[in-house]
C-alpha cells in the first residue's frame, strides 16, 4: 500500500531533482511542499480537538448525570454533538491521511531506489550536502541532535494544545504518559536518525521545524476560538 503513495512522491522527487540539480536542496523543498499540502489537514485536526476541549465541561456534566444509564448517556451525548455542530470523527480522517502520506515519504527516503526506477537517482542519493559527504549514509551527530531538538519542541507544543480543561478519570495517567513521551520520543529520534540515511534525517528535521511554526499558528487559532465561544461576562462593576 505504501507504494501507491511512495511511487508518485518518487516521481515528484526525481522531477524536482532534475529541475534543481542538488539532492539535498530537493529534499528540503519536497519536505516543505508536503508539509504545506498537509496544513489544511493539520488545521482540521486542531479545530476538532479545540471543539472537543470546549465541550468538555458539558460532556462531564452529562457523564455524571447519566453515569448509571448508558443508553440515555449516549442519547444526550448525541444531542450535545448536534447542538454544538460537532463531529466526534472529524479529526480522525485528517490524522489517517497524514499518517499515510508521512509514512510513505518516510519509506521513500529510507530506501529511495525501492520506489524510484530512474538510474540517474542512484548517483543523486549519494551526493553531499553542507557538511554531509553522502546523503545515503547516516550523519552520526549533528542532524540527529537537530532532529531531536526540533521533535522535542514540536511535541511539547502539540501536547500543550491538546490538553483539555477539567479533570477526567485517568487524566493523571495521560499526563504521566505525555511527560514520558516528551523526553523519550526525542531521544528515540536521535538514536534512529543515527542509523537512517542522512537524507531521511534532513526530512525529519525540516518537517518538525516547520511543525513548530504550524503549532504557533494553531495556538493563535485556538485562542481566537476560545475567545469567540467564551460566554459573555458582565463587565459592569458594582457601585457602592
Amino acid at each position: 500500500m505504501l507504494g501507491i503513495i511512495a511511487r508518485p512522491l518518487g516521481y515528484l522527487l526525481t522531477w524536482m531533482y532534475d529541475l534543481i540539480g542538488n539532492y539535498g536542496i530537493t529534499l528540503v523543498i519536497l519536505t516543505v511542499i508536503v508539509k504545506l499540502f498537509l496544513y489544511p489537514l493539520y488545521k482540521k485536526q486542531i479545530l476538532s480537538t479545540a471543539g472537543m476541549s470546549d465541550m468538555q465541561p458539558k460532556m462531564q456534566a452529562i457523564q455524571r448525570k447519566y453515569a448509571n444509564d448508558k443508553e440515555q448517556l449516549n442519547i444526550e451525548m448525541q444531542k450535545l454533538y448536534k447542538e454544538e455542530g460537532f463531529n466526534p470523527m472529524g479529526g480522525c480522517l485528517p490524522i489517517f491521511v497524514q499518517m499515510i502520506i508521512i509514512t510513505a515519504l518516510f519509506a521513500l527516503l529510507r530506501n529511495p531506489m525501492t520506489y524510484i526506477s530512474q538510474e540517474r537517482m542512484y548517483f543523486a542519493i549519494h551526493e553531499g550536502f553542507l557538511w554531509i559527504t553522502d546523503l545515503s549514509q547516516p550523519d552520526l551527530w549533528i542532524l540527529p541532535i537537530l532532529a531531536g531538538i526540533a521533535t522535542y519542541f514540536s511535541f511539547l507544543m502539540s501536547s500543550q494544545m491538546q490538553t483539555m480543561p477539567g479533570t477526567t478519570p485517568g487524566a493523571g495517567n495521560n499526563n504521566a504518559m505525555q511527560i514520558i513521551m516528551k523526553y523519550f520520543f526525542p531521544i528515540m529520534i536521535v538514536w534512529l536518525a543515527r542509523t537512517y540515511p542522512a537524507g531521511l534525517a534532513i526530512y525529519w528535521f525540516i518537517s518538525q521545524f516547520i511543525q513548530i511554526f504550524f503549532n504557533l499558528r494553531f495556538n493563535q487559532i485556538r485562542k481566537a476560538l476560545k475567545e469567540k465561544n467564551a460566554p459573555k461576562k458582565k463587565r459592569k462593576r458594582r457601585t457602592v
